[in-house]
């Protein structure tokens, strides 16, 4: 029997119409799918409902994969596809695996020789990234950062000394109600020649992706990050 693709379907970065981000392929793929597995089903059956109005969701099966889960679980969540039957791993927002627990479940597909097969659609870390003017050549991506803050801000530092010795940029990520205290240790804790960017609400209506050194964030006002989905860089 031939194996079922486990497809890595990507989400908004936030409301809109998923045909202004993604194309008639990714649509038509996505509604022929009978099973899902998602971080959050009542976000996903609306998704679904976006891409097609006529879509019967209740023919659909879906398995819930977060925070939460438990690993010993994810070999369920592809048994349709050693049946024939391909799986969509959908996260919350942007493309899944990347920040995200689907990683590891694309790591089992591996493993059972199932084929993965990502479709395209928009990444909130690499719209930032090619939009912030830093180094596009080589750059690390390093999700979130410790929420205790003295942790946090050693690992700040860390990260801009690994930025000057190897001309890198450091991304990473916050929930969006902590963002204030980070930009906050940010302009606090880096040297004043770093490059920061911020990008947040990525092609939202208040979109916001600006660079400037920690030096010229300090004689500005920041915009309100609060709640709101942002990326960061640092590069010294």
């Amino acid at each position: 029997m031939q194996k079922g693709e486990l497809l890595l379907i990507p989400n908004l970065l936030g409301d809109g119409a998923p045909q202004d981000a993604l194309s008639p392929e990714v649509c038509r793929l996505v509604c022929e799918l009978q099973y899902f597995v998602v971080e959050e089903v009542r976000t996903a059956r609306r998704f679904l409902k976006k891409v097609d109005k006529n879509i019967d969701i209740d023919k659909l099966h879906f398995f819930i994969l977060n925070e939460h889960s438990q690993t010993e679980n994810l070999s369920e969540f592809l048994q349709p596809a050693l049946q024939g039957f391909s799986v969509g791993l959908m996260s919350e927002a942007g493309v899944p695996a990347m920040a995200d627990p689907g990683a590891e479940l694309v790591a089992l597909a591996h493993r059972n020789q199932i084929t993965v097969r990502p479709l395209s659609g928009p990444s909130s870390v690499l719209m930032a990234l090619i939009a912030s003017g830093l180094n596009g050549q080589c750059f690390a991506f390093n999700g979130y950062l410790p929420v205790q803050r003295n942790e946090r801000i050693q690992r700040l530092t860390a990260l801009e000394r690994r930025s000057a010795a190897e001309h890198q940029p450091q991304i990473f990520i916050e929930t969006p109600y902590r963002n204030m205290h980070l930009i906050e240790d940010m302009l606090a804790h880096l040297k004043s020649g770093t490059r920061v960017c911020i990008a947040s609400s990525i092609t939202q209506a208040d979109e916001f992706i600006v660079t400037r050194t920690v030096q010229e964030w300090k004689k500005c006002a920041i915009p309100d990050l609060n709640k709101k989905p942002t990326v960061f860089i640092l590069q010294a």
